[in-house]
């Protein structure tokens, strides 16, 4: 493959909680979709999602209502993984987070494709290039998305060592084209970087709320009042030049942080897993989800998510 051109139909396997909103994306931007799951009962549910979602893309002025049927027929569901692959120059794979299930499919995969696909995993937490066949390693990268895929831009993207760099500039112009905002990264390390600065931030969250320096609720209001739209604006290196890498280089000079000593498993969080309070699924976690509306809820979220990532997008559009 040598141009995003040669791109005009992308399989999806897996259809859980992150491959209808990945569908959704790429149907959105022309392809021709087709999705696998081992499970009809997935298989339907994911077909319900991506049909409310879509309508949803809608109503938010994100798509025109006309192209709602047309969007949502170009993807299809694939009873195989021989079936779902066929004819695909793209692989987005995005099955669950397990190294034997990811093992058994990429194997599968190494039966049935050619050599000049990509393919792309959405891979979390594993080390997924010790995990393709050596000989597919030319074709693989990483396209990390987050949740809900078809509402958070970022997709963070790196290659293998053994792939040319046109594969790993392809997904990044595939992913642009769906509207997407990838990152690409110069080369792999777990957790990207999203995640890696999500762990930073987990760390002192737990460690201020075991010692009881705050509630759930300060935390929160803290930093969505403060450097969280900080950051929609400036980002983080940014913020720093517009601080002064004079005063950031004094906060290091001064000690004015000693980071917590690591934690197995932080308190604040163990009593609440213990208990089966898992947030919002389990109807209890940092905070008390009784009798709410769930659905309601999550519309809720997904509808002031369109509104952030509007306002961010405009910003880094016209960036300062």
């Amino acid at each position: 493959m040598k141009s995003l051109d040669e791109i005009k139909q992308i399989a999806v396997l897996g259809a859980g909680t992150m491959g209808p909103g990945m569908a959704q994306i790429f149907a959105m931007g022309g392809y021709k979709v087709t999705m696998w799951t081992r499970s009809e009962e997935t298989r339907k549910k994911a077909q319900e999602t991506l049909h409310k979602s879509i309508v949803t893309f809608s109503e938010e002025g994100l798509l025109d209502a006309g192209d709602i049927d047309a969007v949502y027929n170009r993807v299809s569901f694939a009873s195989t993984v021989e079936e779902a692959v066929a004819g695909a120059q793209y692989i987005q794979e995005t099955i669950v987070e397990n190294r034997d299930a990811k093992l058994a499919l990429f194997e599968q995969l190494d039966k049935c494709v050619g050599d000049d696909v990509i393919i792309a995993s959405n891979t979390s937490g594993l080390n997924v290039f010790s995990l393709i066949p050596e000989r597919r390693l030319k074709q693989a990268v990483i396209a990390h998305w987050y949740a809900p895929p078809q509402l958070i831009p970022l997709v963070e993207v790196v290659k293998a060592e053994q792939a040319p760099q046109e594969y790993a500039d392809i997904t990044v112009a595939l992913l642009e084209k769906c509207g997407k905002t990838p990152v690409l990264m110069k080369k792999f390390i777990q957790g990207y970087i999203a995640n890696r600065m999500q762990m930073v931030l987990n760390t002192e969250l737990f460690y201020l709320l075991d010692n009881g320096y705050c509630t759930p609720e300060d935390i929160d209001k803290a930093v969505k009042a403060s450097f969280i739209p900080r950051a929609v604006v400036l980002g983080l290196c940014k913020r720093a030049d517009f601080g002064g890498l004079d005063m950031t280089a004094n906060n290091y000079k001064n000690k004015s942080y000693t980071p917590p000593e690591p934690v197995d498993m932080p308190s604040s969080l163990a009593e609440h897993v213990d208990k089966g309070e898992l947030g919002l699924k389990t109807g209890k976690g940092f905070y008390d989800y009784t009798g709410v509306d769930k659905q309601a809820l999550l519309a809720k979220r997904d509808k002031q998510l369109f509104e952030v990532f509007k306002v961010a997008k405009k910003f880094m559009d016209d960036p300062v």
